[in-house]
């Protein structure tokens, strides 16, 4: 079996787009096209002049200005791999990022660039503001020096994204162009967007669902309209004022949108997106409400394969818990434990096949061997032609009905998704115990209505009392709002499993009996 589908370098995304439209508005900046273009050539120009070579590594972590957004294409054209940081992660989990990627050039705020120097970083770092300027300096020249589009192989990484890890460490999920542009392709074709659609992009540029906000307008010839947002109404603000057409959430978001007054804001959408968790019965019937003349895609994905499911809206009505079928390109399996395709309402495995998956974790061939294995022999892919037979194993637990529909039935990993971040319980127990005031942790999840999950945290003090408040202001100093826990709890005893383990499912029980009530602390 052959299955050729053509892809393109992932610079290639904005230069099919109609000069004078409209591709990017910054604040009250509107960049077309054709100046979005020049600029990604003026920056990948600048970034090669550092010295970098192919294959090197750069880094951002800034809000979504100018530099955030072409970071990709630029150093795509640079023949560099991108590595986007969260902002909202401190100089701690950035100095774990830079150091495993090897990244060799950072670009940040001057705010946030305050923060790194305590770390003594052996990369070079430049202020946002300062390169943005350079750019303008390059293209105000008489004949300033530009690259050229890249010719890079479809095969050839284009960005590392960090996404957190159960067991603690952040792992980088290496994307190729190709996996890059086909997932703006298959987006741009199952979402309908055209040149005239406007997307608002709310969501964090360094997850693979926010990028590809970029990605998937600019393959349609749109605009993007990215917002860094301090409230909810900041977001229904904005929608009125850009005449919003697209726009993607999260469930925790979504929540806290639902409780504005829309009016007029709502009337340009036509469709709006949500990943990063499911949608309730409730919130369906509330946004179907507020947008009643937008379409409403539900969506599943795993950064590892970025997108696999959607569900066709007008299915959304009668069938709003399903995660929906396969998007375009995707091969989508469910395996059960004999390793076969399980029967319609059987459980199984979620696996994914085809050319969205990526290619691994960044140097970590041992949990790369975990999630990245050799399709099931039933795949479409196992004895295809010019694919390497590697599937992204999910780890999630799922369903088929009747209909071929996909339902979400758990989680087999201990990750905690909450305000639609994951969070490692590693990253968020390892800040607690290196304060030095508790000797254990153990961070779990309890269902929130409002964040998805809230994050627990069970401790055993290190001292001959415990200091809630001393705890509570370490964890705040090292650790982003979104792993912030909602309560500590002081215990004297851990229980642990055969393996010697504390053991994560026992207290999780144990704390939906409300056994350790008595002794809660809120954080």
């Amino acid at each position: 079996m052959t299955t050729e589908i053509k892809s393109y370098p992932i610079d290639h995304l904005t230069l099919t787009g109609q000069d004078d439209n409209d591709a990017l508005i910054v604040k009250n900046q509107v960049y077309t096209y054709n100046m979005l273009n020049l600029r990604i050539a003026a920056l990948s120009f600048w970034l090669r002049d550092q010295g970098l070579q192919k294959g090197d590594r750069v880094a951002s972590w800034m809000g979504k200005g100018l530099i955030a957004s072409i970071m990709p294409l630029a150093s795509a054209r640079a023949g560099l791999i991108y590595v986007p940081i969260n902002p909202l992660l401190k100089a701690q989990q950035l100095d774990y990022i830079m150091g495993d990627s090897g990244a060799k050039l950072l670009i940040a705020n001057a705010a946030r660039l305050s923060t790194i120097e305590p770390i003594a970083p052996d990369f070079s770092f430049y202020e946002e503001r300062d390169v943005a300027e350079i750019i303008e300096d390059i293209l105000n020249q008489q004949s300033p020096n530009l690259l050229p589009p890249s010719q890079c192989k479809d095969d050839d990484l284009a960005a590392i994204l960090y996404t957190s890890g159960s067991t603690g460490k952040p792992k980088g999920v290496m994307l190729s162009h190709k996996n890059l542009w086909l997932g703006a392709v298959s987006v741009a074709q199952y979402l309908k967007l055209d040149e005239d659609d406007r997307t608002l992009a709310v969501l964090p540029l360094s997850f693979d669902y926010g990028q590809n906000q970029l990605f998937s307008t600019w393959y349609a010839g749109g605009a993007v309209i990215p917002l860094d947002y301090l409230t909810p109404k900041d977001v229904v603000k904005s929608c009125l004022k850009h005449d919003i057409t697209t726009l993607a959430a999260v469930p925790p978001l979504w929540v806290q949108l639902c409780e504005y007054e829309w009016g007029e804001a709502a009337q340009s959408i036509k469709r709006i997106t949500n990943s990063g968790g499911a949608l309730s019965e409730a919130l369906v019937r509330d946004l179907s409400a507020i947008f009643s003349g937008a379409d409403i895609y539900a969506m599943y994905g795993l950064t590892e394969a970025f997108r696999s499911t959607f569900l066709e809206p007008k299915l959304l009505k009668d069938n709003p818990m399903s995660m929906g079928k396969a998007i375009p390109f995707a091969e989508i399996m469910v395996v059960n434990a004999d390793g076969c395709s399980a029967a319609p309402r059987e459980y199984g495995e979620l696996v994914h096949a085809g050319p969205l998956v990526a290619k691994g974790y960044w140097q970590d061939p041992v949990r790369s061997a975990v999630r990245f294995k050799a399709a099931p022999n039933f795949s479409k892919y196992a004895s295809c032609e010019g694919y390497d037979n590697i599937a992204a194993w999910s780890g999630d637990t799922v369903y088929r009905d009747e209909e071929g529909l996909l339902y979400f039935v758990g989680r087999d990993d201990a990750m905690i998704k909450t305000s639609g971040n994951r969070v490692s319980p590693g990253e968020v127990e390892e800040a607690a115990i290196a304060s030095g005031y508790v000797a254990e942790a153990c961070a779990v999840g309890q269902k929130d209505e409002r964040i998805g999950e809230a994050i627990i945290l069970f401790v055993r003090t290190a001292l001959d009392a415990s200091n809630s408040d001393d705890l509570k202001k370490a964890l705040r100093a090292a650790l982003p709002n979104f792993m912030q826990p909602k309560h500590i709890i002081w215990i004297n005893l851990f229980p642990k499993n055969a393996n010697g383990k504390i053991d994560r499912n026992l207290l999780k029980s144990q704390l939906e009996t409300h056994v350790y009530a008595s002794t809660e602390k809120e954080a």
